[in-house]
């Protein structure tokens, strides 16, 4: 069963949570309702999420501050954070956002079809990341299984096979979502695109030299940072 993934959103105003939720509903991943920055940064001490969905005008702590708490904390800094305002400024506000991190920064109100689909974009990312993560970690513990001895031939080239299977289907959405990431053109959203890809290719390599025949130089995963 595939776990679904969390989006967080951040907004001091319950009818803006609401709205959101109305939206991105349809993408039926777990939504989780913050009301204000210190709300945000209690849940992601616990939580993992794909996406972050942040109100800039909030009283207290506000979405600048919040995200530049987010971005320090090493086990957060990597979530995409996507800006949501109710007030243009002008480029300084805009480019204020970027600089706090931010992958998008968008005014209110907003066509919620553009919403939808950049959240989309950023929890395909992060499945495909979880993912990975998963095939690593399988084909970690071959490796540290060292050369199997006769009676286990069996099993570990049907561990093997099963990996090379699950290996390849990711690969295939992998390529599928870049293809659609050429369309749409957010910057963000393809450099962790081709990051992904990076680490698939090291996985395969992996997975390459533990097949029978293979060479003995491959002896440990390529990282997967």
């Amino acid at each position: 069963m595939v776990q679904k993934a969390k989006i967080l959103l951040v907004d001091d105003r319950p009818e803006n949570l609401l709205a959101l939720e109305a939206i991105l509903s349809a993408l039926d991943q777990t939504l989780v309702r913050a009301s204000s920055g210190e709300e945000a940064l209690k849940a992601l001490l616990t939580d993992d999420f794909a996406v972050i969905l942040l109100d800039v005008q909030m009283p207290g702590m506000d979405g600048f501050e919040t995200a530049a708490h987010i971005k320090r904390r090493e086990r957060t800094r990597d979530i995409p954070i996507i800006f949501l305002t109710a007030i243009n400024h002008g480029p300084h506000h805009t480019f204020r956002g970027y600089a706090a991190g931010a992958v998008d920064y968008i005014s209110k109100p907003f066509d919620p079809w553009v919403l939808r689909a950049k959240v989309s974009v950023f929890v395909d990312l992060y499945m495909k990341n979880c993912q990975l993560r998963e095939q690593a970690s399988l084909l970690r513990l071959q490796l540290e299984g060292g050369h199997p001895a006769a009676g286990e031939a069996k099993e570990s080239a049907g561990l093997l096979a099963e990996l090379s299977a699950r290996l390849a289907a990711v690969e295939e959405q992998a390529e599928a979502l870049s293809k659609q990431l050429d369309e749409s053109a957010d910057a963000a959203a393809v450099a962790t695109a081709a990051h992904l890809e990076r680490k698939l290719t090291g996985l395969r390599r992996a997975l390459d030299a533990l097949e029978p025949g293979a060479g003995s130089g491959a002896g440990q995963v390529p990282s997967q940072n």
